[in-house]
């Protein structure tokens, strides 16, 4: 990680949603098959599912699939993008906003900026290189759940197990980001099968100040959630990603991370394929 300090709600942001969405295809590996007798135990569970998706995120493969979004990053609208993932980061193509198609100006803006985005891939991929960052950050946020957090036993809901988790009283957070995260209580919901995450959610019950509140002060409610589905074989993808983050910051500026996502139509793609590849094939609504 470029930086372990506190970065507003970036970093806790993009770590709750990238241990969903970045970590979502791989190899299986230990305690794949484990029946319900085997993984009555909640902390065992869980370290198998770290293992799994640690493991999954060295093995990911690449999709193109159709994303709608409102968030602070559309401005509140509602953006329908083709998406493309390569080697170099994932290629953006904006076709809709609030349902209408894109026209004039504003599509002759879409088409060069990710025409510039194809001609410079090196410029592409360092500002996409934050991503990767935040992928990384990811992984030491499910490594932490184990440590930072109590689970009640794991309880059978068709073929997964759900685990609900709240704060660990006799951990003590390692820094800005760990205090919010560990303030933190919801469920974890596993495929009983394959010991792949389907779930997560969390609720913060009560307000989280940082330095006495000076610093900063996360809102009780604010609360995320996301959902994953099973493509084929070992793949697994977001499908929708809800996050409600609230509060203040230092000089009083307000922290607000609001997104709404969800993703379809997941096709897979060439592991190799170029920038310029993705953009010609975003631009002609090809998927393969």
């Amino acid at each position: 990680m470029k930086s372990r300090g506190w970065c507003g709600m970036r970093g806790i942001v993009c770590g709750l949603m990238v241990a969903c969405s970045g970590l979502s295809q791989g190899q299986t590996g230990p305690g794949v098959g484990a029946g319900k007798g085997e993984m009555r135990d909640a902390k065992q569970l869980m370290n198998t599912l770290l293992v799994q998706e640690t493991e999954a995120a060295d093995h990911r493969g690449h999709y193109t699939y159709v994303s709608e979004e409102r968030s602070d990053r559309t401005g509140g609208h509602l953006w329908g993008e083709r998406v493309a993932e390569t080697g170099w980061g994932k290629v953006r193509y904006l076709t809709t906003v609030d349902g209408q198609p894109l026209a004039g100006d504003r599509l002759a803006a879409e088409r060069a900026r990710v025409a510039d985005e194809a001609a410079r891939p090196d410029v592409f991929k360092q500002k996409e290189s934050a991503r990767v960052d935040d992928e990384q950050h990811a992984k030491e946020m499910l490594a932490l759940l184990p440590k930072a957090f109590v689970f009640d036993a794991p309880t059978s809901e068709g073929e997964f197990f759900r685990v609900r988790f709240r704060p660990n009283p006799d951990y003590t957070p390692q820094g800005m980001e760990e205090r919010v995260l560990h303030a933190m209580s919801g469920s974890v919901l596993v495929d009983e099968r394959l010991v792949r995450l389907r779930q997560i959610e969390g609720t913060m019950p009560n307000d989280v100040s940082i330095g006495f509140g000076l610093l900063a002060t996360i809102h009780a409610g604010s609360n995320f959630s996301t959902m994953r589905e099973h493509l084929e074989g070992v793949d697994w993808k977001t499908k929708t990603l809800h996050t409600d983050i609230k509060g203040k910051a230092v000089f009083l500026k307000t922290i607000a991370r609001q997104q709404e996502s969800k993703h379809s139509e997941f096709k897979k793609i060439a592991d190799g394929m170029s920038v310029a590849d993705a953009v010609t094939m975003l631009e002609q609504g090809r998927d393969r």
